[in-house]
């Protein structure tokens, strides 16, 4: 077996295995910490397991949260090609099967560029949703949590206890959230331009 171009020999790296998150689309995920690396982290799909490359000094509480990053980074990469509207309406019909019981019948779903200060919005006297294009590229389950906003819309008016119980059901809406609150956070931020495919550790 030819060696890993990215642990050549005599560079000291130890590594685990895990089972990824759910709906993370790989089967395993395997950590690889090296000794050269210093303040980059990345990572790549090496058949159907993530591999992850991080600094050997990082405290394990750092390397889930660096696995997390970059498996939505990951995803983020491979969701880039946009459903379609069409797509998009068959997807939140899914959904609003699998979590409202198909109660949410949207008129109508549909991208549109003209929202750019919020992610997603719902007119139910007309059964409209309609998503920003911002979030196209972005992690699956992120796509389908401000859908499932939108369409828990068409039930409950406002954001009340009775809407938000009903996206309870929907097991990532924590994620989904603390994903597109970190978005809203680095928009405010400097860019720092970094290698492609990296991201720096801290």
């Amino acid at each position: 077996m030819p060696a890993d171009p990215l642990h050549r020999a005599g560079t000291p790296y130890r590594s685990t295995t895990s089972q990824p998150p759910s709906g993370s689309g790989a089967s395993a995920i395997e950590v690889r910490r090296s000794a050269r690396r210093r303040r980059t982290v990345s990572a790549y799909r090496e058949g159907d397991r993530t591999v992850v490359l991080i600094p050997a000094r990082m405290s394990e509480a750092e390397e889930q949260r660096w696995v997390n990053v970059m498996l939505d980074k990951l995803a983020a990469q491979e969701s880039k090609r946009a459903l379609g509207d069409a797509e998009l309406a068959e997807r939140a019909r899914r959904l609003s099967e699998q979590y409202f019981g198909g109660r949410a019948r949207p008129a109508s779903v549909r991208w549109v560029t003209n929202q750019n200060t919020r992610w997603g919005s719902c007119t139910p006297a007309e059964g409209s949703i309609r998503l920003s294009h911002r979030l196209q590229g972005m992690p699956e389950y992120v796509v389908d949590y401000v859908l499932l906003h939108e369409l828990a819309h068409l039930l409950v008016p406002g954001h009340g206890p009775r809407f938000w119980e009903l996206l309870t059901a929907y097991p990532r809406t924590e994620r989904a959230r603390g994903y597109l609150e970190g978005v809203v956070a680095a928009e405010r931020l400097p860019h720092v331009p970094g290698a492609r495919g990296e991201s720096p550790a801290g």
